[in-house]
């Protein structure tokens, strides 16, 4: 299961309200008219994004495919038939954006509600190893869904764990925690 990840920002002329209706509206078309792979998408507004040197309103949609065989169709679809109209109206008011591509390491991957985003880099001296025996006791409390971000690709710490509860990671970890609002989860 993979996550392509796309943070963006909406421009000052156009309210949180009305950019946020866009949002819906394409998530929406988007999931009724799905491209080969792609499972469902999700919407998050968050507050503070360092990597991004962002201190304001940013958004983080993530959308879950298969596997990396479903990102083209998914490229190719989003701008494509019904679906173009809806996602170039969310694109005429995005300022600004950028993107990721993510794993499931453990966890469900379609959590029903997403109240807290954990942000964090595996320390220098550890193995991945030893990184994944230290989170065993989250994935074993099921206390969310442990993302991976895969070949580099993005701008953020390489890890995100998504929760619905607040939890407390190892303090060696030095996560950052993000609460988020989640404002959209597209039907299965």
């Amino acid at each position: 299961m993979l996550a392509y990840v796309f943070w963006h920002w909406h421009g000052p002329q156009i309210d949180t309200n009305g950019y946020q209706e866009y949002l819906k509206r394409f998530h929406q078309t988007l999931s009724e008219h799905k491209s080969d792979g792609f499972h469902y998408s999700r919407v998050l507004k968050m507050e503070q994004f360092p990597w991004l040197e962002r201190d304001d309103e940013t958004y983080e949609d993530w959308y879950i495919v298969e596997n990396s065989a479903a990102l083209d169709p998914l490229d190719q679809g989003a701008v494509a038939g019904v679906r173009l109209e809806p996602h170039n109206q969310v694109a005429r008011w995005t300022e600004g954006g950028t993107a990721g591509l993510y794993r499931l390491h453990f966890g469900e991957a379609r959590l029903p509600s997403v109240r807290f985003a954990y942000r964090f880099s595996k320390p220098a001296d550890m193995s991945y190893a030893a990184l994944y025996d230290l989170l065993r006791p989250l994935e074993e409390q099921k206390a969310g869904s442990l993302w991976v971000r895969k070949m580099t690709l993005g701008p953020g710490p390489e890890f995100c764990l998504h929760s619905r509860e607040d939890v407390v990671l190892p303090e060696v970890l030095q996560a950052l925690k993000i609460p988020v609002q989640q404002i959209w989860l597209s039907a299965i």
